[in-house]
């Protein structure tokens, strides 16, 4: 009987190639990140964020001052809190089209509870907060519990809450004491940074944790993934989907609250576009629309990534209209990007 010997692989040889030798050290490392989707994408943001800020702090004027850099971070923090959830809600195969409304909507209820309602400022947060919390779960239970796609629930979603916000206002702000020191806090900083920007870098961390380490994280990517075998394997994934989407409310909510504090007012028309520069934001840091990849750390990245466009082109003077066919743009590539990296890493598990 005649044995044929396997070829050696290259991680039985500890990486060397045919002749025995093994590769240098550049040619390690670029097989490590070129196997990882998501490290390659972290790579490319870092480096366009890099490059991106360096051509802004020589080219667009103002752009390199303290206060500018203070509202950077606070309008960072605007897309970031609301990114958190949606990246956890776009790995697991959905998507919240209704963060821009929720956010308004939520402004205006904590402005009226504190101007209108006699509440106090503290008492006012909590009650936007879980009535947020509260549409959210109702978008979560459509998708859960009838199976609307998600697009559509958060659609309807989005014109009932804009509408609300309208409505109740007539469209005109509502205005917030001058001293509230609950408020003051929110739109102030600690240690020279802005507190909305330490709030979204504490949910990132949270989610981040929750994401990676939790088994209601490994769900989301399970779900993601495959639902079907996700369910067969015993997650329940009715109660995933409607706990992602009051997430969602609850994030949007937040959101309203500290962009209450930072205008003054809740404002009915405040935040429009927002999801869509959420969802860059996400798809940007590689997150995948089809499900079951994505990464916080690659998300805040495009945080920051989104921020810089949209900071940089009002700079420059770019057309208002122009800067929403930017963005256009750039998600449209973001998801190419993405696409072709997927179906790389596919070909290579083929192989």
């Amino acid at each position: 009987m005649t044995t044929t010997a396997e070829p050696t692989s290259d991680l039985t040889t500890g990486g060397a190639g045919p002749d025995g030798a093994r590769p240098n050290p550049f040619t390690r490392a670029r097989r490590a990140i070129g196997g990882n989707t998501t490290l390659v994408n972290i790579v490319g943001l870092l480096v366009a964020i890099v490059a991106l800020y360096l051509y802004l702090m020589f080219n667009a004027v103002g752009f390199f001052t303290a206060a500018n850099q203070s509202g950077l971070l606070r309008d960072a923090a605007l897309i970031g809190v609301a990114a958190t959830g949606m990246t956890l809600v776009i790995i697991a195969g959905e998507i919240d089209v209704s963060t821009g409304p929720a956010v308004a909507l939520s402004s205006v209820i904590a402005a009226s509870a504190i101007s209108q309602w006699g509440l106090p400022t503290l008492l006012a947060i909590v009650l936007t907060l879980a009535i947020g919390t509260a549409w959210g779960t109702l978008a979560g239970f459509l998708r859960a519990r009838f199976n609307v796609p998600s697009f559509i629930a958060t659609l309807g979603l989005w014109s009932v809450l804009r509408g609300l916000a309208q409505f109740v206002t007539n469209a005109l702000p509502v205005q917030i004491p001058d001293s509230d020191p609950v408020m003051d806090f929110l739109n102030g900083s600690v240690l020279g940074v802005p507190t909305p920007a330490i709030v979204m870098i504490l949910a990132f961390l949270v989610f981040g944790f929750v994401a990676r380490k939790t088994p209601y994280g490994r769900s989301v990517f399970a779900i993601g993934g495959n639902a079907p075998a996700a369910r067969l394997a015993g997650i329940n994934v009715r109660r995933v989907r409607v706990t992602l989407f009051a997430t969602m409310g609850f994030l949007g909510a937040l959101s309203g609250v500290l962009l209450t504090a930072r205008l003054g007012s809740g404002n009915s028309t405040a935040a429009n576009g927002l999801e869509f520069d959420v969802i860059a934001a996400v798809v940007v840091g590689g997150t995948a629309m089809t499900g079951g990849r994505g990464s916080l750390v690659g998300t805040f990245l495009g945080v920051i990534f989104i921020t810089l466009i949209g900071n940089g082109l009002v700079l420059l003077g770019v057309n208002s209209f122009l800067q929403n066919v930017v963005r256009g743009v750039i998600i449209v590539l973001a998801v190419l990007l993405n696409v072709t990296l997927s179906r790389r890493r596919g070909a290579r598990e083929d192989d």
